[in-house]
C-alpha cells in the first residue's frame, strides 16, 4: 500500500507548465498526483453555454473523485476557473496558481465581473497562492489579496535538460520561436520582420515550434512574404525534443502582447539562445534591453527586424549576454531548487491540517 500523499490537480494536463508542476511534486515531494480537467468546448455561443453548465455541474464530479481517491490537498491553475472549483470542493489545504500577469482579462468581456467575483472567492479560501514571478503579484495586490498567503517563486526549468552546449551556426541567423500559435503571441509580426531581413539579403533560418489556431494562417503568410523556404513549422513536439532544437538556435524570439512568467524564455536562456522579446512587464522582470537581451515594442515588426540584425552583428555582445543568462537562470529558475521548496511547503500545509 502506497504511503505517498495524494494531490488532486485541477487544470489542463497537456500544458508544459502544468506538466512541470506535477512532475516536480512527484520527484521532489514524493506526491501521487490525480488529475481532472474540463472537456474542450470548441467555439460558438451554444458550446460556450454548454461549457458554463458543465462548469457548475462538475463540482459533483470532483467531489466524487475526492470521495474515492481521498486526496490530502487540491491544487489548481487559473484562479477564475479551476481555482474557484478547488475553493468549493471541500478539501483543505488548497493551492491556487495565477496563470498570467492577471487572470482577469480581457476587461471588455461580458464575463469580466463574474470572473472577478469567483476569483475573489478562490483567493479568500486558498491556503497558498502561487505567483510564478513578481509581475503576477502586482495584480494580486491591486485586488487586495492577503499577500501573506502568496509564494513568489517560479517553478523553474530542468537545468539538466537545457544546459548542454549551444551548437548554432555563427554564419547566419538561426532563430527559434517556441510559443503556441495563437493571436496573443504575434507570430505574424515575427514573420514580417524576417521578410524585411530577407529583402535585405540577410541569410536566416526561422524555426517555429508549437501548434494553434493560427497555424494555417501563418504558413500562408510565410508564402505571401516569400520566406517559406527559410521558415520551418515544426508543429507540436514532445518537450523532451525541445532542448536539442534550442541548442541549434542562436536567437530566441517571443512577441506576446501579454506575459506572466515564461518558462520558454528560461529554457532559451539556459540553452544559450540570445533572447529578443516584447517590452512588457512579464519580460522586463528578466530582460534588460541590450544588457542580457533586447526588448521590442509590441507589434513593431520594423523595430524587431532592426534589433534582430543588430544582435546578429554584435556577436561578442551576444556571447557575454548568453553567459550572464545561464548563470541567472541557474540561480533563479532552477527546477531542482524551486520545486523542492514548493514541495516542502505543500507537506507543511498538509501536516498543519492533519495536526489541527
Amino acid at each position: 500500500m502506497s504511503n505517498k500523499k495524494k494531490i488532486l490537480f485541477l487544470g489542463e494536463t497537456n500544458r508544459a507548465d502544468a506538466i512541470t508542476w506535477m512532475e516536480g511534486l512527484k520527484e521532489f515531494g514524493n506526491f501521487e498526483i490525480i488529475t481532472w480537467e474540463l472537456k474542450k468546448s470548441g467555439k460558438g455561443i451554444y458550446k460556450r453555454l454548454l461549457r458554463l453548465v458543465e462548469f457548475f455541474c462538475c463540482i459533483f464530479v470532483i467531489k466524487k473523485i475526492i470521495r474515492i481517491q481521498k486526496p490530502e490537498m487540491v491544487i489548481a491553475e487559473r484562479s477564475t476557473s479551476y481555482g474557484f472549483l478547488a475553493a468549493i470542493c471541500g478539501v483543505k489545504p488548497i493551492a491556487i496558481a495565477q496563470q498570467g500577469i492577471t487572470d482577469l482579462w480581457p476587461k471588455n468581456e461580458t464575463t469580466y465581473y463574474f470572473k472577478k467575483f469567483i476569483q475573489k472567492q478562490a483567493y479568500e479560501k486558498a491556503d497558498l497562492i502561487h505567483a510564478w514571478g513578481e509581475v503576477m503579484a502586482v495584480s494580486m495586490k491591486e485586488h487586495n489579496v492577503d499577500m501573506s498567503k502568496v509564494m513568489i517563486l517560479p517553478k523553474g526549468i530542468n537545468m539538466l535538460q537545457f544546459e548542454n552546449e549551444n551548437t548554432a551556426s555563427v554564419k547566419k541567423i538561426e532563430a527559434i520561436v517556441t510559443r503556441s500559435l495563437f493571436p496573443e503571441y504575434s507570430h505574424a509580426i515575427i514573420l514580417k520582420a524576417f521578410s524585411i531581413l530577407n529583402k535585405q539579403n540577410i541569410d536566416f533560418k526561422l524555426t517555429i515550434v508549437g501548434d494553434g489556431n493560427q497555424n494555417k494562417i501563418l504558413q500562408e503568410l510565410s508564402r505571401k512574404l516569400n520566406i517559406e523556404e527559410k521558415v520551418i513549422f515544426m508543429g507540436r513536439i514532445p518537450n523532451t525534443k525541445l532542448p536539442a532544437l534550442l541548442q541549434q538556435a542562436n536567437i530566441y524570439i517571443s512577441m506576446p502582447t501579454t506575459e506572466g512568467v515564461s518558462s520558454s524564455l528560461f529554457e532559451a536562456m539556459a540553452s544559450g539562445c540570445y533572447p529578443i522579446v516584447t517590452d512588457i512587464l512579464g519580460n522586463q522582470a528578466w530582460i534588460n534591453h541590450r544588457e542580457n537581451g533586447q526588448l521590442i515594442e509590441v507589434n513593431n515588426y520594423q523595430l524587431l527586424a532592426d534589433e534582430i540584425l543588430w544582435a546578429y552583428q554584435n556577436a561578442d555582445f551576444r556571447k557575454k549576454a548568453i553567459l550572464q543568462n545561464k548563470i541567472f537562470v541557474q540561480k533563479n529558475a532552477n527546477y531542482a531548487t524551486n520545486m523542492k521548496i514548493i514541495s516542502e511547503k505543500y507537506h507543511e500545509l498538509i501536516n498543519l491540517k492533519t495536526n489541527s
